[in-house]
């Protein structure tokens, strides 16, 4: 992103620039999208039923670390789950630096966690959504964070939270409205937004990803902002649990991404190219590649926690930890039971290792202290845990490895 030398005026721009807002029905792609947004509708739903709740809980907390990851990975910020991990137990490395990236991802997760929570529930589309998300990511992350360098004088330009830019700003070709237009410009963008039937909902999740790019209201944080607001309308339309993520499909994609996200910038190409000042091809055509992702996402997801296949990952590890008495034994009956039911009573535990009450205490706290199982109190029912440090056993390749050297 450059910024420009001086404050800009309001150049008066229309907000019918940035037209079409969505994909028309009369665009040749418009029945394949129909399809894509149905299947994934189907494949959503049916992911999310087949997981325990206390399984679903579990990897939610996983995939928030992990979309975090592969959304800062976009922005070229390489902050890995184990470290974003240990900064959500305030653990921080003494290296400034990687300190302020692990607060950058702790921000992210405690937005998604609001989102999740619905916190933006009904207002992921609007102007006063949007703000607030970008409010909420800019007041958690350190000083250093929250200036942009100009590239021509090298001036700190303070990045507000929830605040509009006041600048003029450059990315890549695109040259986004004049600071003074982006006001009218969100207020199109939540009016063209609203009230929406199921299916555009979800094709919005891509149309209206880029569109805001194509703004760029703020000075930084964009593309997490657009990305976070994806995920929101996503997690809302299609009721995900936030049990899989976008994001992971555009990093390793991320090439093709931005290549799309570029192409939806370029007006339109001919008489048959829709009727608004942009192009509708384009859109429609990043569109498809959007939801496609987030079909082989979800497939992804599912593959990987097949039940039976997920357990023997899981009772593996447990009796290699338990041969060198990291474990104590028995404990793979533990994580079998609360892998099947979704939650286990403690009360439960003795019962289940056929021993007495402070050997099962005994078994619950290492289990505890392995990060591999959780609850709300010393007295709650326990849940499943998946700490990112074992994400390579449990999980293989929703992430990679950490480097031993990091």
């Amino acid at each position: 992103m450059k910024a420009a030398k001086k404050v800009a005026e309001d150049r008066g721009e229309t907000v019918g620039l940035m037209e079409p807002l969505l994909i028309s029905e009369s665009s040749p792609k418009r029945t394949r999208l129909t399809d894509v947004a149905l299947e994934l509708g189907q494949l959503s739903a049916g992911f999310r039923k087949s997981l325990p709740n206390g399984v679903m809980v579990a990897l939610s907390d996983l995939v928030r670390s992990m979309n975090c990851y592969y959304s800062n990975l976009i922005e070229g910020h390489d902050t890995h789950p184990v470290d974003i991990e240990r900064a959500l137990k305030n653990d921080y490395s003494a290296d400034p630096e990687k300190r302020n990236l692990q607060l950058e991802a702790k921000a992210h997760i405690e937005v998604q966690r609001w989102i999740d929570g619905g916190g933006l529930n009904g207002r992921a589309l609007t102007a006063g959504g949007i703000r607030e998300v970008h409010k909420r990511f800019c007041d958690e992350l350190p000083d250093a964070l929250l200036t942009v360098k100009h590239p021509g004088t090298g001036e700190s330009l303070p990045v507000i939270p929830g605040a509009y830019r006041t600048r003029d700003v450059k990315v890549g070709r695109h040259i986004p409205v004049s600071p003074g237009a982006v006001p009218r410009f969100m207020t199109r963008f939540e009016e063209g937004y609203a009230k929406l039937g199921r299916t555009d909902t979800i094709l919005a999740a891509a149309t209206a990803h880029h569109r805001l790019a194509w703004i760029h209201p703020f000075l930084d944080g964009n593309g997490r902002v657009m990305r976070l607001m994806s995920h929101a309308v996503l997690r809302e339309a299609l009721d995900t649990g936030g049990v899989w993520s976008i994001a992971r499909g555009l990093a390793r994609n991320v090439d093709a991404y931005k290549q799309h996200l570029a192409a939806c910038d370029l007006t339109r190409r001919n008489d048959l190219d829709g009727r608004g000042n942009l192009s509708e091809e384009a859109l429609a055509e990043f569109t498809l590649f959007f939801l496609e992702i987030c079909v082989d996402q979800v497939k992804f997801m599912e593959e990987l926690v097949r039940p039976d296949e997920l357990r023997n990952r899981i009772l593996l590890w447990s009796e290699e930890e338990t041969r060198i008495d990291r474990l104590p034994p028995k404990s793979g009956s533990v994580l079998e039971a609360i892998l099947y039911r979704g939650e286990l009573p403690r009360g439960d535990v003795a019962d289940l290792l056929q021993t007495g009450p402070r050997n099962a205490r005994r078994a619950v706290s290492a289990l505890v202290d392995a990060g591999v199982v959780q609850s709300d109190s010393t007295r709650a029912p326990l849940r499943l845990a998946f700490p990112a440090s074992l994400a390579s056993r449990w999980m293989p390749g929703l992430f990679p490895e950490k480097p031993s050297s990091s």
